[in-house]
């Protein structure tokens, strides 16, 4: 917050402030800017959304690669996609289970969308045992990786190692033991999640926007359409 309020007073300040003043005359401006923001308190809504745009655009840049191109992360669809979406979310979280067929459908109707998956273990131990099954499953058999996840996904409730073997022999996938990598991954995403501010799964980064919440198709769509736009005109 502190943060914020200095970045506002550089937004509302005038350039001609950096100039030395008495004390009277900085009484006054101090004055005049609270009378502004009273008489308009929209203006501090729009100084921290636009606040928090510039923070979120900024950490996205600074952690370009680990989002879009970690090899250990999952990926779906073509590799030189137009827009790529990186969606943070885990096995045991009843609302992913519900979004992650949206965002399949979405791969299949957007040829030029890819998406990214980073498994976050927010949920507890079992959250933890099935990511890493998973991750170990993309990092060395890829092309069964898919089928896996979709039935751990398919799941009700929370996981239990029974849950993740049956899984795992249900799909016919080549069953591992989850590597070292697959830990490393792990932390990597937690830390990704906290620098981005995701406090909860699912959570989907669109172009510049990160999207809260399991949306409808309809309202995943239009954002995605939206911000393939963006890309289009440049």
């Amino acid at each position: 917050m502190k943060t914020l309020l200095i970045w506002l007073l550089l937004v509302v300040t005038p350039a001609w402030a950096v100039t030395s003043f008495t004390a009277e005359q900085e009484a006054r401006i101090k004055e005049l800017i609270r009378e502004t923001l009273v008489t308009n308190p929209s203006i501090l809504a729009e100084a921290a959304d636009a606040w928090q745009q510039q923070s979120t655009e900024q950490k996205i840049t600074q952690h370009s690669q680990a989002l879009f191109d970690d090899p250990a992360s999952p990926r779906l669809g073509v590799k030189n996609a137009k827009l790529t979406l990186v969606v943070f979310t885990d096995y045991n979280c009843p609302y992913c289970k519900q979004f992650d067929p949206r965002l399949e459908k979405l791969i299949k109707q957007y040829p030029e969308v890819a998406l990214v998956v980073k498994l976050v273990p927010f949920k507890g131990e079992s959250s933890v045992s099935s990511a890493r099954v998973a991750l170990t499953t993309w990092q060395q058999h890829p092309e069964q990786f898919w089928a896996l996840h979709e039935r751990l996904m398919a799941k009700k409730g929370f996981h239990d190692n029974a849950s993740i073997a049956a899984a795992q022999q249900k799909t016919g996938v080549i069953p591992v033991a989850p590597s070292e990598q697959s830990l490393v991954t792990l932390r990597t995403n937690m830390q990704l999640a906290e620098q981005l501010g995701v406090q909860g799964t699912p959570a989907t980064l669109i172009g510049d926007q990160m999207l809260p919440g399991a949306v409808s198709y309809e309202d995943l769509e239009a954002i995605v359409k939206q911000q393939l736009a963006k890309v289009k005109n440049g």
